[in-house]
């Protein structure tokens, strides 16, 4: 847990510690023949890397502090509350069945702060490590199709070149310089061919995505319907992806679909592969398997929890049949669905006492905190 990560970082401070004392006397007495001014240098670097270690340490303590001071019946704390994973595809002008305008996206953004929803990386939400701060809400942000709107590159009147300001990526960039705690978590599951066109952008484009605490997701090679699609398509299908990914972004795992179409195989035994699967060497997992759905999803933590077949809040539309995420935003708001809301500590399930026979049995009895 949490406590025991703390103890085992100061304990390796320390040992770096004492090895950088030790190093410094050895350096001094055994007579060698290194120039004082490497010596120095790695003397330098070793201290920096004591304070980090401290720094990360005092973080560490004072977020614990932190949630122990929480009261998760004042805050409304629920674990066990649904998750929106909205899904958008176009951000353009005008607003259509499947495209968001830039304002209208701005303004989703907003309602979504104000509301005390926090993005949080499909990844972590799928493998149930919440991070959320307390009495906040997790929401997952997903953008498909890899479309140029999503991550566009234009020069400006000075000649340089900058993300445009009207892209999906410009907008969450600029609502995160102006509101830190949201974080810019989203993920762009790209087809094969140019991810966001720009040819000569893909290599920067993807490397930004990683660096700033976005996600490359899987859409297929060519945005295949997969209903009549056999075991070595499938496998082929989403195996190029990640050899695309790799040839830019060599160390990053590729490990969340979302199914083209929300199709399945009409052969069930082949669901396996959507999950797992291999092509030319190349293998692949994925935590997580999205369909297009209309509604939130289950609690990581909740019994009836699926990675493979999570759904989806429409966004990118205006309100059709009533599931579009403002409508969701106002059934969490009226209590007729239970909506999640985090107690700040991913090494702790959090929920009214009431709720304790839907948790995963997962949950081992010192991860389960009920009120």
């Amino acid at each position: 847990m949490r406590r025991s990560r703390y103890l085992l970082l100061l304990l390796s401070i320390g040992m770096l510690i004492g090895s950088v004392g030790c190093s410094g006397a050895q350096d001094s007495t055994d007579g060698s023949n290194e120039p004082a001014g490497e010596i120095l240098e790695t003397s330098e670097d070793q201290e920096t890397e004591v304070q980090n270690g401290i720094n990360e340490a005092d973080d560490v303590q004072e977020r614990e502090e932190e949630w122990q001071e929480i009261d998760p019946e004042e805050l409304g704390v629920d674990e066990l509350g649904q998750v929106m994973v909205l899904m958008y595809h176009h951000i353009r002008e005008p607003e259509a069945e499947w495209s968001r305008t830039p304002d209208n996206f701005r303004q989703d953004l907003e309602n979504l702060y104000q509301q005390g929803y926090r993005p949080l990386r499909l990844e972590d939400y799928a493998t149930g490590n919440i991070t959320t701060p307390p009495g906040k809400t997790p929401v997952v942000l997903t953008f498909d199709d890899g479309n140029q709107n999503n991550f566009n590159m234009i020069e400006d009147e000075s000649g340089e070149w900058i993300i445009d300001p009207d892209s999906a990526v410009g907008i969450l960039m600029d609502f995160h310089e102006k509101h830190p705690d949201f974080m810019p978590h989203a993920t762009f599951f790209i087809n094969g061919g140019t991810p966001f066109g720009q040819k000569e952008w893909v290599d920067y484009k993807l490397n930004f995505l990683v660096d700033n605490g976005m996600d490359i997701g899987n859409h297929t090679a060519t945005h295949l319907h997969l209903g009549e699609a056999d075991a070595a398509t499938i496998q082929r299908e989403l195996g190029r992806i990640l050899q695309l990914v790799s040839e830019y972004v060599p160390d990053y795992d590729v490990n969340t679909f979302a199914l083209p179409f929300g199709s399945r195989p009409k052969d069930e035994a082949l669901w396996s592969y959507l999950v797992s699967g291999e092509h030319e060497e190349v293998s692949y997992h994925h935590v997580a398997v999205l369909e297009v759905g209309w509604d939130p999803y289950h609690s990581p933590y909740h019994e009836d929890f699926d990675g493979s077949r999570i759904r989806r809040v429409r966004a990118s539309e205006t309100k059709v049949d009533g599931v579009g995420m403002y409508d969701w935003m106002s059934t969490f708001e009226s209590g007729s669905r239970i909506r999640y809301i985090s107690d700040g500590n991913p090494d702790v399930v959090t929920i009214p006492k009431e709720r304790v026979d839907h948790l995963s049995s997962d949950i081992s009895e010192e991860s389960k905190r009920t009120y």
